[in-house]
């Protein structure tokens, strides 16, 4: 998806496309539950529901909280005990990466899901 469609669509339809960002901008701060159990359960979720970008997202918030490799690993086999097979192809998934990130590459989402505005 193109960040121009996407910025035109948002002008468009401000009050509904901006309300995903705001929830997430609220959601995933340090409340009674840490933020990265939050980022790492909205991960375990998308892993199940085999949503890319959103696995990359998610994958990239947690790295950049602080998730380390054995927390990462612990929500992936909850994602990879729900989801089956497809749950394990779609963990793998995040887990390239995240090593990637750990790597030092660049890792893009699209543009519906980036937390910032």
């Amino acid at each position: 998806m193109s960040e121009n469609f996407y910025t035109e669509f948002r002008k468009l339809s401000p009050k509904v496309t901006g309300g995903l960002v705001r929830m997430r901008e609220e959601t995933f701060k340090d409340a009674a539950v840490p933020a990265k159990y939050k980022i790492m359960a909205a991960l375990a979720i998308v892993v199940v529901t085999k949503c890319e970008p959103c696995v990359k997202a998610y994958t990239k918030m947690a790295y950049q909280v602080g998730v380390t490799l054995d927390e990462l690993l612990e929500f992936l086999n909850v994602a990879m005990t729900e989801g089956g097979c497809p749950g394990e192809q779609w963990a793998l998934k995040a887990y390239q990466v995240y090593k990637e990130l750990q790597q030092g590459k660049q890792i893009e989402e699209d543009v519906c899901c980036k937390l910032e505005a």
